[in-house]
């Protein structure tokens, strides 16, 4: 079976992803992240700094203007995003983004090959290949898309997930590159100053699920709904019926319609595709944690839908379904208990 046809999350290692989270080791990001969440990063992550710091890469030029280019608030996946748009070995980029400062790539370059960031990865070739293996595991046979589909239509992009050990280190990230959707997913938290758990551990299955699934849902549905901007329109004109909490932290409708949607997907999945125990656990989980007490709704509403959607929504799917959603959420909130 073909890369391009496969339904299944493929795992990868891609030295141009390596190379901005060893990079963002050598800034202030870590100290910021740690900020903003408390967290225990993976051991290869701290040795990053450690490295980065005793042999001076702190000052490369790349490292320069990649501070820059955090202290102005670009997005991490921007940076990300670029990194894969580098060919591979001379990092030449086709059509650098507007954003972009003069000649990054090209510092970048200099950089990989000054901090002998190939050598470095060599020594610590073990934990990444640990790291590779676990993430093989969990996602040996999943298929994300025939879950999707169903509210999306046909997925035609290949799933990537770059388990990552380094930064970010307590946040997933998720990118489109040309046809390539890819999931960079940091390794399970766990309490306090443990370290993180490995991908595949027993009871952390969850977390390595969510995170994967959250970052494709996230991009095929943000673009599912700009493709259908009318409709959109057309639905927003209903509010959704979410928390002052909620609304706070995403102001738009269609940003609430997005991390709803993510958090029911997530919550049905494990009650379709994993077991009873997994959904009631991840339920409780996010009520306590982001509030959502109306996440059980959400997934009442949009069960219906697919109980539904080959007889009401057949000619257009969840865009037909959309105006109606915010009602159905308000009655569901009355009727459905914990």
């Amino acid at each position: 079976m073909s890369q391009e046809s496969s339904p299944f999350v493929q795992v990868t290692l891609d030295n141009r992803l390596r190379l901005i989270a060893s990079a963002l080791a050598a800034t202030n990001f870590p100290e910021t992240a740690q900020l903003r969440r408390r967290h225990h990063a993976h051991s290869h992550g701290r040795a990053t700094i450690k490295y980065m710091n005793d042999n001076g890469y702190k000052t490369h030029p790349a490292i320069q203007t990649l501070q820059t280019l955090l202290d102005q608030k670009t997005p991490i996946e921007a940076l990300f995003t670029l990194a894969m748009q580098m060919h591979p070995t001379d990092f030449t980029l086709e059509q650098p983004p507007a954003w972009m400062p003069a000649g990054f790539n090209l510092q970048l370059k200099d950089f990989y090959h000054t901090a002998k960031l190939e050598e470095f990865w060599e020594t610590h070739r073990s934990v990444w290949e640990n790291a590779e293996a676990q993430a093989k595991k969990v996602f040996d046979n999943i298929n994300f898309k025939s879950f999707l589909q169903p509210f999306l239509g046909e997925i035609k992009d290949t799933l990537l997930l770059m388990p990552n050990i380094c930064y970010p280190a307590d946040d997933e990230l998720g990118i489109r590159v040309g046809n390539q959707l890819i999931a960079i997913v940091p390794p399970p938290q766990a309490w306090g100053d443990s370290p993180p758990w490995p991908y595949d551990e027993e009871t952390n299955l969850t977390y390595t699920y969510r995170a994967a699934l959250s970052q494709y849902t996230r991009i095929l549905l943000t673009e599912y709904l700009r493709h259908h901007a009318e409709k959109v329109a057309e639905a927003t004109e209903k509010e959704l019926p979410v928390t002052d909490q909620f609304r706070a932290l995403h102001p738009t409708w269609e940003d609430q319609f997005v991390w709803l949607f993510i958090s029911a997907a997530v919550a049905m999945y494990l009650q379709h595709r994993v077991n009873e125990a997994e959904y009631k656990s991840y339920l409780l989980m996010e009520k306590k944690v982001r509030g959502m007490t109306f996440l059980p709704a959400t997934v009442s509403v949009l069960n219906r839908f697919l109980q539904e959607r080959t007889t009401r929504y057949s000619g257009g799917g969840l865009i037909d379904f959309l105006p109606i959603f915010p009602a159905q959420l308000r009655v569901a909130k009355k009727i459905v208990m914990m």
